[in-house]
């Protein structure tokens, strides 16, 4: 496995690979790597020659009071992670060497990524956009693989990479969970133990509207309801929303088409962010 921090250098060995006919997948990440981005490194692997992974705190992304400065970095635990899971090349770049001095560019999405995370983090998803379109013109990838539990996420940029006709195929691995249901992230290592007792809600109550779906509701403002209250009897839970959506453009839905329709959670357990979701 090699380790790579230059643009440059990377991009001639991604071009010799193209050169060869070898097949690219890109697996962007922060770090603070867990099973979850494990899971999508090992279905890189599948789907591809080469696995570039990229390990890359994105400032961007994070608003002004946010936890950027904080945020879990583990470079030589990741690189244990990466090789151990398959990667072939990790990509670790410097804040300095994708936003250098001077740079004033970015790429922004205007409907996808406005509702959800767009209403409570409005300068997220231009930080996303921005760097993972800088990704794949750096690496160049055939294939990009994303979690699901981003699913906000994954819809605007499969709008971004359809509106700018970049070819590349985003692939979608499933979102790796806790043995108590709890979604794997990076900022669960905040949790406490009672916060992380009562973090676990989430999915109950995603469990709960997808249960009530399979009896026949199909109202989302009923899911949100019983979403809402589950959450609301936890008393480290601030809520920040629960959306009812379509997958593809997060549009809010009056009733659930299954198979279309995802609920969507964010919620504050104190101090910490969390997202999740499901496909009803």
């Amino acid at each position: 496995m090699q380790t790579i921090d230059s643009i440059a250098v990377i991009q001639r060995l991604t071009r010799d690979l193209r050169s060869r006919g070898k097949t690219i997948a890109l697996v962007p990440t922060m770090g603070a790597l867990h099973e979850g981005h494990l899971s999508l490194i090992r279905l890189a692997a599948t789907r591809a020659d080469t696995v570039v992974v990229s390990i890359f705190v994105n400032p961007t992304q994070f608003g002004p009071s946010e936890d950027f400065s904080k945020y879990p970095r583990d470079l030589g635990g990741d690189l244990a992670r990466c090789s151990d899971a398959g990667a072939t090349v990790v990509f670790v770049p410097s804040v300095e060497e994708i936003y250098p001095r001077g740079y004033s560019t970015y790429v922004s999405e205007e409907h996808v990524s406005k509702p959800m995370e767009g209403l409570s983090r409005p300068t997220h998803f231009r930080g996303v956009t921005t760097v993972v379109a800088k990704l794949f013109n750096i690496v160049g990838p055939d294939v990009a693989i994303f979690g699901q539990k981003d699913v906000q996420q994954v819809a605007v940029l499969k709008k971004m990479v359809s509106d700018l006709h970049i070819p590349v195929e985003i692939v979608i691995g499933e979102t790796v969970r806790e043995a108590d249901g709890l979604a794997m992230s990076s900022r669960n290592r905040y949790l406490s133990a009672t916060q992380r007792t009562d973090a676990t809600t989430l999915y109950r109550a995603l469990c709960k509207a997808r249960d009530m779906v399979k009896s026949g509701e199909l109202r989302s403002d009923r899911l949100i309801a019983e979403a809402t209250h589950l959450l609301a009897q936890q008393r480290r839970i601030r809520m920040i929303y629960v959306a009812v959506a379509d997958r593809d453009t997060m549009e809010s839905v009056r009733e659930v088409v299954p198979g279309r329709s995802v609920i969507a959670i964010a919620v504050w357990v104190d101090e910490v962010r969390l997202i999740d979701n499901l496909v009803l």
